[in-house]
């Protein structure tokens, strides 16, 4: 009794064509010789029977006509085993077709050598003051890239007579030999390894290039560094790498950007955060201090008793943010600073100043006793 063909593919009546065609590709691979290369010869040949019961089954459920024929007849022929749908297997690629999506776009991972292909592309790092990252900056790059060749444009010979048929392939750059495979003898297509699969032969190359088709020169490339950017961020600068093969598109400018940090600020995604060091009366009194930003000078407000590591926001003071028209906040880090080197008057100011202090302004502090130039 002949075999149910959705039960071979694993699918039921109802399946569409898309879940036909993948399960399709599922059993093709479970089946496929390779993966039986080193079974019994029981194995491969029960192997090859289901490889043959599965190409036909999506043979015949793959193409409608024969499909409905087989729904209401129970044959892909129609009634009486004739009048059916034609045998030209449309809708059935093989081996070849189905596993060419799994493995590149043709048979066994080869492309067309003649196809257009994009060109590689360069890389190159930037260095950016800080000013510059925060402004801005556009930079001229000198670039060694591939060109083609002026003298052949590309062919690679020295003139049109030069270029002939590939006598191994005919021109067509593929070549078929016959190999032994468990299915039985099986003729091959191979790309021509004479031409490269090109169908073309260069008897005289060019002298510019010698026969590459492309040489290297300099190239000169402006570009327009945004503001706000950042160490390490990469920036691409479409078709401004090495050109295409056979027509194709130039590759990319990929430019890694770094920064020199700053002597001043520190930066943390858009803030900055700026040291600042003040003297006791100010921390104690309260000030108003201009200090200086990516911005230009501006005001800074200390309120009265500020401790050292007060941290006090400036909005819109920090870097500018990667293109917008925004900009970080500018953060001040208060360090109050001790005096030193103080006369012996600024000694006794400042020991009465202490003497006048409860001790309800240190209460974590103890004092044994007090020491110093005038602590007796």
């Amino acid at each position: 009794m002949a075999k149910n063909l959705y039960e071979i593919l694993g699918v039921p009546k109802t399946a569409s064509d898309d879940d036909i065609k993948k399960a399709y590709r599922k059993k093709v691979v479970a089946y496929h010789p390779d993966k039986f290369a080193g079974a019994s010869e029981k194995e491969k040949k029960d192997a090859e029977a289901m490889c043959k019961e599965i190409n036909h089954a999506y043979e015949v459920l793959s193409n409608k006509e024969k499909r409905a024929n087989y729904d209401q007849f129970g044959s892909e022929e129609g009634p009486q085993g004739f009048g059916g749908a034609g045998g030209d297997g449309a809708g059935f690629g093989g081996f070849e077709d189905i596993l060419s999506s799994f493995f590149g776009g043709s048979f066994g991972g080869k492309k067309n050598p003649n196809a257009p292909r994009q060109g590689e592309d360069i890389h190159v790092k930037v260095n950016l003051t800080f000013e510059e990252a925060y402004n801005g900056a556009s930079k001229v790059l000198r670039l060694n890239r591939e060109e083609v060749c002026a003298t052949c444009g590309g062919s690679g010979a020295k003139d049109a007579q030069s270029v002939k048929v590939c006598p191994y392939c005919r021109g067509s750059g593929i070549v078929q030999k016959t190999q032994q495979s468990i299915f039985g003898q099986q003729v091959v297509q191979t790309v021509c390894t004479n031409c490269g699969g090109k169908g073309k032969v260069v008897e005289e190359k060019c002298a510019t290039c010698r026969g590459n088709g492309y040489s290297r020169k300099e190239a000169s490339v402006k570009i327009n560094v945004p503001a706000g950017v950042d160490n390490g961020v990469t920036m691409t600068v479409r078709n401004e790498g090495h050109c295409g093969r056979n027509g194709g598109a130039r590759g990319n400018l990929v430019i890694a950007v770094g920064v020199t940090p700053s002597a001043k600020f520190r930066r943390v995604g858009n803030d900055l955060y700026f040291d600042l060091s003040i003297g006791f009366y100010d921390a104690a009194c309260g000030s108003e201090i201009l200090i200086e930003t990516m911005k230009g000078e501006t005001k800074c407000k200390i309120p009265e008793s500020t401790q050292s590591g007060t941290k006090i926001r400036l909005k819109g003071y920090g870097m500018k943010v990667l293109q917008k028209d925004l900009y970080g906040d500018l953060y001040v880090i208060v360090k109050v600073e001790t005096p030193k080197n103080l006369s012996n008057k600024q000694m006794k100011l400042l020991k009465e100043f202490e003497d006048s202090l409860s001790d309800n302004q240190y209460p974590q502090i103890k004092k044994t006793k007090k020491t110093g130039r005038f602590g007796k």
